[in-house]
């Protein structure tokens, strides 16, 4: 049978250990948040060029000659259909 100071340090060992772990793990966690926000504020980047982009592109279709209508319809098309996926693919992220 085990003593009782030896039970007490027994498990006075196992919840230092125990601790010791968590705070491993609390730092990876942080770790992970950073990353994760480095991404985000990355992707956030893209969304606006591609939001930028898009804009420039509605004005270049608003001032489009009849005989650059069905480029630039297409092109629009190209770019709308890009920033949509990406606005998808970044939301199914977070």
């Amino acid at each position: 049978m085990i003593t009782r100071d030896a039970y007490i340090e027994k498990m006075k060992t196992q919840l230092d250990e125990l601790n010791v772990r968590m705070e491993h793990l609390s730092n990876q966690a942080a770790e992970a948040q950073a990353q994760v926000r480095a991404t985000y504020d990355k992707d956030m980047v893209q969304l606006r060029a591609q939001s930028v982009q898009a804009k420039a592109k509605m004005e270049e279709l608003k001032s489009a000659g009849e005989d650059r209508w069905d480029a630039m319809v297409t092109e629009m098309e190209k770019v709308r259909d890009a920033f949509v996926h990406s606005f998808s693919y970044f939301k199914s992220q977070l």
